[in-house]
């Protein structure tokens, strides 16, 4: 790469960490796209490449779905995995921009979604950021656990056991992945239980226990003063009542 290609690089990564900094995301989402559209798109990667972590979220969970782009259609695994284990700290109650943002990405056309979730689960922090992508479906999660499928009538029962889950890791699909390619929560349930099988248990296991400190008044990271049984009433979830993100309002602080 010439001396003028570095400069130019360097010059675009520090305008767009100031924009970002300034808060002017579509600024420099912008910027970004004026490069790979005067450089190609392998000089857009090698910027990506060089970004902060956090700078790429900025410009990722900002996804708007009425026009492409380009980091979204460039980004790789591990720049996605390790941009979106920092996502938890824009305390996002309901977790809105993450489901956009991951969708958009992960189900991108040219993109095979296992390697994003490989890249995802080798991060620590990767299983606690699916868990709050699948935080407004805890039940139905817990049902597909349970039973293999998505159906309302089946979305309530006895949850499995830690035990009882870490041995259900092999059981056989009761319905095909075409079934439930909505490029959404089910789609991604379904890869991570049948083609990720030990990331799928690790996140049901955070998503349980992140749901049983909710329901002791805990703040994020406390510890409970006492063992609890470790058993859950989902009879409220996806109702409204019985998840963090369903309970809490949709307001929303930046980093």
């Amino acid at each position: 790469m010439s001396n003028d290609s570095n400069n130019t690089h360097l010059a675009l990564i520090t305008k767009t960490t100031s924009l970002i900094a300034a808060g002017d995301i579509v600024g420099a989402e912008s910027a970004l796209a004026e490069l790979a559209d005067t450089d190609g798109d392998g000089a857009l990667m090698v910027v990506l490449d060089q970004l902060a972590p956090k700078d790429i979220l900025a410009v990722m969970r900002e996804y708007d779905d009425s026009k492409a782009s380009v980091v979204n259609l460039l980004v790789t695994p591990e720049q996605f995995a390790r941009a979106m284990v920092l996502e938890k700290q824009y305390k996002d109650l309901t977790h809105t921009h993450l489901r956009n943002m991951v969708n958009a990405v992960v189900f991108r056309d040219d993109a095979d979604p296992v390697e994003f979730l490989t890249a995802i689960g080798d991060l620590e922090g990767g299983a606690e950021a699916l868990a709050n992508y699948f935080a407004e479906k805890w039940s139905r999660i817990e049902a597909f656990a349970r039973t293999g499928t998505f159906d309302a009538v089946e979305d309530y029962g006895v949850t499995l056991t830690d035990d009882e889950l870490l041995a259900s890791g092999y059981v056989q699909p009761r319905v095909d992945q075409d079934e439930v390619a909505d490029r959404d929560w089910m789609q991604m349930a379904w890869l991570l239980r049948y083609e990720c099988r030990d990331l799928f248990i690790e996140m049901l296991l955070v998503l349980r226990a992140k749901a049983r400190a909710f329901d002791l008044g805990l703040e994020e990271g406390d510890e409970p003063a006492e063992e609890d049984d470790g058993k859950f009433e989902t009879s409220e979830t996806d109702r409204g009542k019985a998840t963090p993100a369903a309970r809490a309002s949709d307001e929303e602080s930046a980093i």
